[in-house]
């Protein structure tokens, strides 16, 4: 399509899902915060690996079990070396990880800051459609339409309004898909044609300065 200004969004969550849990020190249930450090233990040839917390009151830790009695041999060569060297990439995945974390406590506390880097793909002079491409190596908690607003400079009323007259289109298209964390791999598209605001809009979207 010759009318399509393409970028991609990568964004990076710069703080962890905090689990409320029981501290011991405290007497009660206590937000901890990934401290990005892994304890292991080695008996035979299995393997236990724990994400350790610490509590931000008191600093007590909590060990996170990530699996207990692997055995070494069905742990893929990959994972190994990321537990060995104590890899933080590896390590944040993990962190990040709010599903395996709602087995653990029932009251996790997330946090919308992030860091987004923007890139341009491909540009038509005479572009009428914004395609946005997310890139989210690691669980993002941020509502989509709030991200939208706060890097296209619009209002999440007018994302919604221009979502309800189909000049903004979700992939995928799932309900209540605004108010969900973007995902790797989705897509936005808004129809840009007519908007009196667009140049201000497509700047935004390359990461450049409104006027």
């Amino acid at each position: 399509m010759c009318n399509l200004l393409k970028v991609r969004w990568t964004i990076v969550p710069q703080i962890p899902p905090q689990p409320w849990i029981v501290c011991g020190n405290c007497g009660g249930p206590k937000p901890f915060r990934a401290s990005d450090r892994l304890r292991l233990n080695a008996n035979g040839k299995r393997l236990d690996a724990w994400l350790i917390y610490k509590c931000l009151s008191c600093d007590k830790t909590w060990n996170r079990p990530l699996f207990e009695r692997q055995t070494i041999r069905d742990i893929d060569p990959v994972t190994l070396d990321a537990l060995q060297s104590n890899d933080r990439h590896w390590i944040r995945r993990h962190a990040f990880d709010i599903a395996a974390l709602r087995h653990k406590a029932k009251r996790i506390d997330t946090f919308a800051e992030n860091d987004v880097d923007k890139a341009t793909i491909s540009v038509s002079p005479a572009w009428s459609l914004l395609e946005i491409s997310f890139s989210v190596p690691t669980a993002a908690s941020i509502r989509l339409d709030r991200l939208l607003a706060s890097e296209l400079g619009l209002s999440r009323t007018r994302l919604h309004a221009l979502h309800g007259a189909g000049k903004l289109r979700l992939d995928p298209d799932r309900k209540d898909a605004l108010r969900r964390p973007p995902k790797d791999g989705g897509q936005v598209i808004i129809d840009a044609s007519g908007l009196p605001d667009r140049e201000d809009i497509a700047r935004y979207a390359r990461g450049e300065n409104a006027a």
